[in-house]
Parts: structure tokens; sequence; C-alpha cells
């Protein structure tokens, strides 16, 4: 019984450091941008040798697909937040602004799970249940189970994602973000209504 405990105790000790390690990869990443995200500064922050760092993560692509799937985990929760407060009003609506406020308020997150190279497979069956979990947020708008739903879903996310890029790049002025949102809303809401007549016609 002794033993089971070290051994338990040693497994969340492990848990504990991972969970250190990205966290300071992310307030790093935050502060000072991913370039000064390093196995050396991490392990500076942390107070941990490299030698520890590299027992947890292979590389520094490791810590930073770990501190991705962690993100989309986090856009999920979010998104399904949104949704359901939504529900009485515009749960398309809801989800856009809830994904651009995700985005806005953590942009080093946000690039990590975007544009960085990633080792994470998407649309794939290897794919994470974080990144599964995030992407079905989206799916709920359109409620229409066949391949039109999910290409819409898709589009609504490649939408929201150039939006939030195109803005972070001074490509779009913010000034007409909100006309740019209630926009996109009109579109999406007019095609789950024209998905929502066919259906009850059929």
């Amino acid at each position: 019984m002794t033993t089971q405990r070290i051994e338990e105790r040693k497994a969340r000790d492990r848990q504990a450091r991972r969970a250190q390690i990205i966290r300071a990869a992310r307030q790093v990443a935050e502060s000072e941008g991913w370039p000064n995200v390093t196995m050396r500064r991490l392990s500076d922050e942390i107070s941990y040798s490299q030698p520890v760092l590299y027992s947890h993560f292979e590389n520094r692509e490791g810590i930073v697909a770990a501190v991705a799937i962690e993100g989309f985990q986090e856009l999920g929760l979010a998104l399904e937040k949104a949704r359901q407060r939504g529900k009485r009003r515009n749960p398309v609506e809801a989800v856009a602004s809830g994904y651009l406020e995700f985005a806005t308020a953590s942009p080093a997150l946000y690039e990590a799970m975007f544009s960085l190279s990633l080792s994470v497979p998407f649309g794939d069956p290897a794919t994470p249940p974080e990144l599964r979990f995030a992407f079905s947020q989206i799916l709920e708008l359109f409620p229409e189970q066949s391949t039109k739903s999910e290409t819409l879903s898709e589009l609504f996310w490649a939408s929201l994602h150039g939006i939030v890029e195109l803005t972070r790049t001074k490509r779009f002025p913010p000034k007409r973000q909100k006309e740019r949102l209630r926009a996109l809303v009109e579109v999406f809401s007019f095609a789950i209504d024209k998905m929502a007549q066919v259906e009850k016609s059929q």
C-alpha cells in the first residue's frame, strides 16, 4: 500500500511539473512573444534543470503543442458557455462574439493554436479530444446531421479566424468590427434558417 501511495504521489508531482512548464510557456509567450519561449528560458523561469524539462517534453515544439491543446479545451469551454447563454437570443452571435473575445484576450495562446507549426493532427482519427470538443461547439449551431452542416461549420470557423487574423495584422480597421460581426451573424443565421426549412419540408 505504501508503494502504491508513493507511485501516486510521483505521478501527481510529475503532472504538476508538466502543468507548471505549460503555464510558464504561456506566461512568457503572452508577455514577450513565442521567440522568447526556449527550453533555457523556461528552465530559469520555473527553477528546474533543462533535463527535467526534456523528461516531460521531447523539445520546444512539444511544449507549444501542449499549450495549443490546452487552448482548444479553453476555447471549447468558452464557446459552450457562449452558446448556452445565447439560446434565448441568437446563439450564432453569442458564439461569434465569444470566439473573437477569446482570441483578443489571449493572442499568444491563439497564435500557438492556429499560426505556429504544430504536430497536432486536425480532422483526423488521431485528432485530440480537446480539438474535437472546440469544433463541436460550432457544429452545434448547424444541427442538421450531414456533410453540409460540417461544411458550414468550417466556413463559420474560417470566417471568424479570418477576422481575427486580419484585425491582428491591421488589415481590417477595428472601427468596423461590430459591423463585420453583425453581417457574419446575419449570413450564417440565414443559412441555419434555410436548413431548418428544408428539414421541415422533407
